[in-house]
């Protein structure tokens, strides 16, 4: 496609893949896209080998890294030990996730041996994090870095200008892609609703004309639409409505490749559209995730109110990384509560395919819908 982003990023089809899995990365850049590996979870030594696997499986082609550095989270630029931040977790909430397990036969003794597992998530989340993770992933040749929630800290900002890669930001409203435009981003990610993980209220056929409005009228920067965009004539549509490409996260965890439980993507491939929910129960910000009985249990009444990131992660994360364990090996409750994240469009994610033909039906969807618009300019 012959477009300015495509010309700037190397890319022949400005189809973005965000993933955690490096395979689905290297597949979409392979396949002309731009694969985006999802790096909030992984430690810099973990990143590094992980971007270096990807380096040896794209041939030079380019991909990307994304980031999540909040401008806002629980004790965020305070010194505070992991044995603090432990201690700021209620017990009230550890209980009550507990007790979910409990009601469905998962055992819960290694629960808080497993919370501290996962206390490195906040060091990520925090600048000082993201320094180390950004040192390794520009010794890489990246093309691509994108911060998920919030305003990139101004070192990402300076070293996409350092090393002339591109600086991407995901917004949720007109009033935040501006406020991202004036602080240098370059491109905007316009993620609506429907989208899986965090995102905001506002529908995709919405936010995406609206922001391409208001970002017209103060600069060129692009602007990629997100958020239930699992078919090519949705980018199509997208585009339409002045997009530059898309950027699709959930149509990939039904893939071949995918790092998806196994429970869970059979649970992706029978689901419709209305089977997720937008919560702050998994990470004390509003994501959407696929429905099940543990995402019902925090949306009682009498369940605990959701904890500020990232103490929230520290309740949920355990708990779900262990049903994904157990739902592997056949625990039927296990499977039952077992979900992730995953946007609207999981109602069309109907059949498991490799990455490299979801990228092939992405064009090929595309051209018939543009083709049903010009023969409907044409009358034929």
């Amino acid at each position: 496609m012959n477009s300015k982003l495509c010309q700037r990023l190397g890319i022949e089809f400005p189809l973005f893949a965000f993933s955690h899995c490096r395979d689905v990365v290297a597949a979409v850049t392979n396949a002309g896209g731009m694969g985006v590996l999802g790096a909030v979870t992984l430690s810099p030594e973990e990143l590094d080998r992980e971007l270096s696997w990807i380096d040896d499986h794209v041939g030079g082609k380019p991909y990307g890294v994304d980031l999540i550095v909040p401008n806002k989270f629980e004790s965020k630029g305070e010194e505070v030990s992991n044995d603090q931040l432990l201690a700021m977790v209620p017990q009230t909430h550890k209980d009550y996730a507990a007790s979910i397990l409990t009601d469905f036969g998962v055992e819960t003794d290694d629960l808080e041996d497993q919370r501290k597992g996962h206390l490195f998530f906040r060091e990520n989340l925090s600048e000082k994090g993201a320094r180390a993770s950004l040192a390794v992933a520009f010794s890489h040749p990246i093309k691509l870095i994108a911060n998920a929630l919030g305003i990139p800290p101004q070192i990402m900002l300076d070293l996409g200008k350092e090393h002339n890669v591109p600086v991407a930001a995901l917004v949720g409203a007109k009033e935040h892609a501006l406020r991202q435009v004036a602080a240098g981003v370059d491109i905007l990610i316009a993620a609506g609703t429907e989208a899986g993980g965090h995102c905001g209220d506002v529908s995709t056929m919405v936010l995406v004309p609206e922001i391409v409005r208001a970002v017209e009228e103060v600069s060129d920067t692009p602007v990629l639409a997100a958020g239930g965009i699992v078919t090519g004539s949705q980018m199509a549509a997208s585009m339409a409505m002045g997009a530059a490409g898309a950027w699709c996260g959930s149509v990939w965890l039904t893939s071949v490749e995918a790092e998806t439980s196994p429970a869970v993507k059979e649970k992706m491939l029978a689901a419709t559209s209305r089977a997720t929910v937008r919560s702050k129960s998994r990470t004390g910000k509003p994501s959407r995730q696929l429905r099940s009985p543990w995402t019902d249990a925090w949306e009682q009444p009498d369940s605990p109110s959701p904890l500020p990131m990232p103490l929230q992660t520290l309740v949920s994360e355990p708990a779900l990384h262990k049903l994904d364990r157990l739902s592997a090996s056949g625990h039927k409750g296990a499977s039952d509560l077992a979900t992730y994240w995953v946007g609207q469009g999981v109602g069309l994610m109907n059949h498991s395919l490799s990455t490299g033909a979801i990228v092939q039906e992405f064009k090929e969807d595309f051209l018939v819908a543009y083709e049903r618009l010009e023969n409907l300019l044409s009358g034929n």
